[in-house]
């Protein structure tokens, strides 16, 4: 007999662009959300949607124990942030990653305790958190990925709520092929943005092409090396699919380098480089972008 698969209570972790995103979609959808915050509090913020309405949307702030967790917060701070909430987390947590970048998923499943479900999830919704202010500046969609077999214990719940905050949302079981899909989006859309310090959009322009062909291409190749099928024209296709979609958008590589805050570039174009240093393959295009942002 099938267990009936009741609606989670979820907590957002920190108060950035993308969670505070979910958090105000959930809220519209009459699905409990709390905030947790470094320093607990609640929270008041105004939410643009793309249709231009707008809501206020309030967060109290977040209590133990906790039975949902969305942990949408920059790669470098995963680590710290899953050893400092386990303890109030409960036995049969469901815990949702999302990051920009290779994630190192095996560290992921670590994380989690026997009955907890740990997920990763990718997306390509734009938001822009400005002071109390949250805008949804680009539809996307997103991916989710369960890493254990506890996930499948809430799977249905679990999709249920993250395409209400973050849809169309798609299960897939090959996160690898997902993941490196989503890196080649980032390794051509996310540095070379911070570089030029442009919006999304400039990249469509006719000069930048050869280098986003070049990086793509890059990134392609070493997939390969990897066992994993990314094939050139569909991936660079998406590429500028994004670019389109996300054109009046500065990337979060962009915005953490221009504010002199730490990036995620290690994880994207520093996993590619290292990556690449395994199996001896030049990716001139990628090391070039990791050397000007190392020199920044």
């Amino acid at each position: 007999m099938a267990t009936t698969q009741q609606a989670l209570n979820w907590t957002v972790v920190g108060q950035g662009a993308i969670g505070l995103l979910a958090a105000c979609r959930w809220q519209q959808a009459n699905t409990p959300v709390r905030l947790w915050l470094r320093q607990p509090k609640s929270l008041s913020v105004r939410f643009l949607a793309l249709d231009h309405t707008e809501q206020q949307c309030h967060f109290q702030a977040a209590v133990s124990p906790i039975h949902a967790l969305f942990l949408p917060v920059k790669a470098y701070a995963v680590t710290e942030a899953l050893a400092q909430l386990q303890p109030h987390l409960t036995d049969n947590a469901q815990i949702v990653v999302s990051h920009n970048g290779m994630p190192d998923l095996a560290a992921l499943r670590q994380f989690a305790r026997a009955k907890q479900g740990i997920w990763f999830l990718t997306t390509s919704h734009g938001a822009l958190r400005q002071a109390e202010q949250i805008r949804h500046t680009g539809q996307g969609k997103s991916m989710l990925s369960p890493l254990n077999e506890a996930a499948s214990a809430q799977r249905k719940a679990v999709f249920t709520a993250l395409n209400q905050a973050l849809g169309p949302l798609t299960v897939t079981e090959n996160s690898i092929a997902a993941l490196w899909q989503k890196l080649a989006i980032n390794a051509a859309i996310n540095p070379l943005t911070a570089v030029l310090n442009c919006k999304n959009g400039a990249l469509a322009a006719a000069e930048h092409q050869p280098q986003l062909q070049q990086i793509v291409t890059e990134v392609c190749q070493l997939a390969s090396l990897e066992q994993v099928d990314l094939p050139f024209a569909a991936t660079f296709a998406q590429v500028q699919q994004v670019i389109t979609a996300t054109a009046n958008n500065y990337s979060s590589m962009q915005q953490d380098h221009y504010h002199g805050r730490p990036t995620e570039l290690s994880v994207i174009t520093g996993f590619i480089v290292a990556t690449a240093a395994k199996h001896q393959l030049a990716v001139p295009a990628n090391q070039a972008l990791w050397q000007a942002l190392q020199d920044n």
